[in-house]
């Protein structure tokens, strides 16, 4: 039994890893150990060699268990002393930067937008994004049978089965809230009113939501020259193009008389677009005199005031100036997109300190 415990306590003083620790452990006090195997033999003892035997079995087993205990105690503080070694940490360094996001391009546009009609004294409205009929199609003199009261253009709400009141509507321009202002404001007005629209469309250049900007200055004499003057000083200042030419084409809205559609210079060069040069017009935005209808919807006297109106898609001109090819992109949540076209959060639209950085 000497010979047996000096055995297994020098191997286990010279035991270099936990793993072949493990087996001596197994070899020694296992089920199948040799310590484990003596003490299967005390029954076939005398009871008085088992009063000798059997203490001395039990304390060498105890004094195994307890070597065993002690080494892979001591081979973990070295395991962990070496990885402390090998593994270490500057902790004065400074720490990893962290992505940050970036503003996307219809926020940013929205700002540049709402910077220059500011200089130019319009102020900025919202209103609901679900409006009712009246608002979104009967103030802007939209008869019944217009196209966009269609369902295959609106989103129309869900009414309750006997509820026959005309359905909601998820707004599908921003006019509504022209005549929200003029309800609550009167006239004189200058006012703007950037916001989500939604129609039912989806290609390259529609979305089913999509960001719209209307506009409208009312007063006692006010007509397309004045509409004329804005128009092309917000043109040069957003796309920062000084004498930019533009072209007014009769055309004819609802909830405007006259009416015009207005395009701006560009060319095409190798596919390429460039604003402000070339024989090229694009068509931006519709615009004319507000009907007397309207300005009636509003509250205002036709007989006493006057004014214009335009509307114009943030998206679209986004893309025309920043050179975004597709419309659905600005909805895709792409992280290589947003970084790509996406502005730092410093990077606020001013007119004295430039609109683009």
């Amino acid at each position: 039994m000497d010979a047996l415990r000096q055995k297994y306590i020098d191997a286990i003083a010279n035991v270099a890893d936990e793993s072949t620790l493990e087996d001596l452990r197994v070899a020694a006090v296992g089920k199948k150990g040799e310590v484990s195997l003596k003490m299967r033999e005390l029954g076939k003892m005398t009871p008085e060699e088992r009063q000798v035997a059997g203490p001395k079995l039990n304390a060498l087993k105890d004094e195994l268990n307890s070597a065993l205990s002690a080494k892979k105690a001591a081979l973990a503080d070295a395991a962990l002393d070496e990885r402390l070694r090998s593994e270490w940490l500057d902790v004065t360094l400074p720490s990893r930067s962290r992505g940050q996001g970036t503003i996307h391009p219809v926020s940013q546009v929205t700002e540049e937008v709402s910077a220059i009609f500011a200089d130019m004294g319009f102020t900025v409205a919202e209103g609901p994004q679900i409006e009712n009929d009246w608002y979104n199609f009967d103030a802007l003199n939209i008869p019944p049978h217009h196209p966009a009261r269609q369902e295959f253009d609106t989103f129309y709400m869900n009414r309750a089965e006997g509820d026959d009141r005309p359905p909601h509507v998820l707004r599908t321009h921003t006019s509504p809230v022209q005549i929200r202002e003029m309800e609550k404001t009167g006239a004189p007005i200058r006012v703007i009113a950037p916001g989500r629209v939604y129609r039912s469309d989806y290609d390259q250049t529609h979305t089913p939501m999509f960001h719209q900007i209307e506009g409208m200055a009312i007063g006692k004499d006010i007509s397309m020259a004045n509409l004329k003057w804005v128009l092309e000083e917000f043109f040069a200042a957003f796309f920062e193009i000084d004498g930019i030419k533009t072209r007014f084409r009769a055309s004819h809205f609802p909830f405007t008389e006259p009416s015009a559609e207005v395009d701006i210079q560009c060319s095409w060069v190798d596919g390429q677009l460039r604003i402000g040069e070339g024989d090229d017009w694009m068509e931006v935005l519709g615009s004319g005199m507000m009907h007397p209808k309207v300005l009636q919807a509003g509250g205002v006297d036709p007989d006493k005031w006057q004014g214009f109106a335009f509307g114009m898609g943030i998206d679209r001109i986004a893309m025309l100036k920043y050179g975004i090819p597709d419309l659905r992109a600005f909805f895709d949540s792409d992280l290589r997109w947003l970084r790509h076209y996406g502005f730092s959060a410093l990077d606020m639209p001013t007119l004295h300190g430039g609109l683009s950085k």
